[in-house]
C-alpha cells in the first residue's frame, strides 16, 4: 500500500478488512491506482523496442482443451529470449496464453491469477469459465492507454466448463473485446499460419493426446513461415509450453512426454516440411508425421 496508507503500529489498513468487491483489481483501482499497470504514466518520447511474445494456439477435444506457445520473444529484428513461457495457468480449471508486450504481458497474467484466487477466497466458490473469460476482458479494457502507446498486450483464455463438460476457448482484442471461438484459434504474429494449420487437422472427437500433437503441429507451421515464432530447438532441447485443462485440472504437459511429441513431428515432416497430406497405397489420409487419421 502507499505510505499514507501505512499504520505505524504495524495493523492492516482499514481497507484491507473493510466489506468490499469481490474484484483485486477493483481494489487496487480503489485505494493503490499506481500498483496497476495502467495506473503508470510513460514519459514523454518514441517508446523503444521491447520483447514481444508471438504465436499462441489452443484446440478444444472431447471434454478439455490444449493450450500451446512457442518460446520465442523477439525485439525488433533481434531474438530476445529463445525460452520465454508464454502459457500460464490462471488457476485450477482454466489457463492464458500470451501475446504482445511480454512484460507487460506476464504481469497481466500474475495479476489475473490473484484476481481469481482473491474472488475464490471472498465468494467461496470458483467463477465460471465466461466470468473468468470477463474479468480478463475487463482488465485489458483498463490497459487501452498503454497499448494505444504501442504496449499492447493480446491474450488467449481457456479453460475447462463444468456445465457443460467442455473446454472453451476465449479471444481478445486490445480494447478489451471478448470472443467466444470454437473447435481452435490462434493469437499472435504467426496466427494466421497456425489457424490455417488447425483447420486442416481439427475434427470433432479428439482426445487429449491428438489435440497436443496438433497444437505442437501448429506451431511447427507458424515457425516455418513467421520469423517471429520458433520452432522446437532439438539442440538446446527448447520445446514449445503445451497445456491440457480438462475435469482433471490444469496440468502443464511434462517436458519428457513432450519431446517425444515434438521428435515424431520433426522426423514425419523430413523430407515434407510443409506437412502436406499424402495418399498412402489403400487410399486413407496419413498426417505428415505418417500416423494414419481418419476424419
Amino acid at each position: 500500500m502507499s505510505p499514507e496508507h501505512h499504520d505505524p503500529a504495524g495493523r492492516l489498513p482499514r481497507a484491507f478488512t473493510a466489506p468490499g468487491t469481490s474484484s483485486f483489481t477493483d481494489f487496487l483501482s480503489a485505494h493503490s491506482p499506481a500498483l496497476l499497470p495502467a495506473g503508470r504514466s510513460l514519459p514523454p518520447g518514441t517508446i523503444p523496442d521491447v520483447p514481444h511474445g508471438t504465436t499462441i494456439v489452443a484446440v478444444e477435444f472431447d471434454g478439455g482443451v490444449v493450450m500451446g506457445g512457442d518460446r520465442r520473444a523477439t525485439m525488433g529484428s533481434m531474438i530476445a529470449n529463445r525460452e520465454i513461457e508464454k502459457v500460464f495457468g490462471a488457476d485450477e480449471y482454466s489457463c492464458v496464453g500470451i501475446a504482445g508486450s511480454a512484460g507487460l504481458a506476464i504481469e497481466l497474467v500474475k495479476l489475473f491469477q490473484v484476481e481469481l484466487e482473491h474472488y475464490e477466497k471472498i465468494e467461496g466458490t470458483l467463477l465460471s469459465t465466461e466470468g473468468k473469460a470477463n474479468r480478463l476482458a475487463t482488465m485489458l479494457r483498463n490497459n487501452l492507454g498503454l497499448a494505444m502507446q504501442g504496449l499492447a498486450v493480446v491474450p488467449l483464455f481457456a479453460g475447462y466448463d463444468a456445465d457443460d463438460r467442455q473446454g472453451r476457448i476465449y479471444s481478445y482484442d486490445v480494447t478489451g473485446g471478448c470472443y467466444r471461438e470454437h473447435h481452435h484459434h490462434s493469437v499472435g504474429s504467426g496466427s494466421l499460419f497456425a489457424r490455417g494449420a488447425l483447420k486442416k487437422m481439427w475434427r470433432p472427437g479428439l482426445v487429449s493426446d491428438e489435440a497436443v500433437r496438433f497444437a505442437v503441429e501448429a506451431l511447427y507451421d507458424a515457425a516455418d513461415d513467421d520469423s517471429a515464432t520458433g520452432g522446437p530447438d532439438l539442440n538446446r532441447r527448447i520445446w514449445p509450453v503445451v497445456s491440457v485443462v480438462d475435469v482433471e485440472g490444469y496440468r502443464r504437459v511434462d517436458d519428457d512426454a513432450l519431446a517425444d511429441v515434438v521428435e515424431r513431428v520433426v522426423e514425419g515432416r523430413r523430407g515434407d516440411p510443409g506437412g502436406a497430406q499424402r495418399r498412402g497405397q489403400d487410399g486413407t489420409d496419413r498426417s505428415s508425421a505418417g500416423e494414419g487419421t481418419q476424419p
